[in-house]
């Protein structure tokens, strides 16, 4: 597959391809692009194998928009929208090695589902404690 066309919206980047199936992924995966104004956006090369901006060092592959994790889960969201949140230290918290979490984070590993979910527990924790603090 090769991307011939793309555009964006609030949240997506999208790429019709030579057959004019539209394809999309999540801009959470990319921030520089996700940061980026429409100018910026616009100044991109269509490569062999991919999109290239060069001013933002961003590269999203032509694969990539065929990947099953195109939208980041909720647990990966979370992390991706709060970079506020040290991972590190809510790793510890949890008792987990804060690189597998990052591996979680960004799709390089897919925690089992019981994982995921004391991951979500904590995070739903972490919330309710942030909620009673301003009470």
């Amino acid at each position: 597959m090769k991307i011939k066309e793309i555009w964006f919206d609030d949240d997506r980047i999208y790429g019709r391809d030579e057959t004019g199936a539209t394809h999309y992924q999540s801009l959470l995966w990319y921030p520089k692009l996700r940061s980026a104004d429409n100018e910026e956006r616009a100044k991109f090369t269509i490569g062999f194998d991919g999109i290239h901006w060069r001013n933002l060092d961003e590269d999203i592959s032509f694969e990539s928009f065929e990947y099953d994790d195109r939208e980041p889960t909720a647990m990966q969201r979370f992390f991706l929208t709060h970079k506020e949140i040290n991972v590190a230290e809510f790793a510890r918290s949890i008792g987990m090695n804060a690189t597998l979490l990052r591996n979680y984070i960004n799709g390089f590993k897919k925690p089992s589902a019981e994982r995921e979910k004391s991951i979500l527990e904590h995070i739903h924790k972490l919330g309710h404690d942030m909620v009673a603090a301003c009470f």
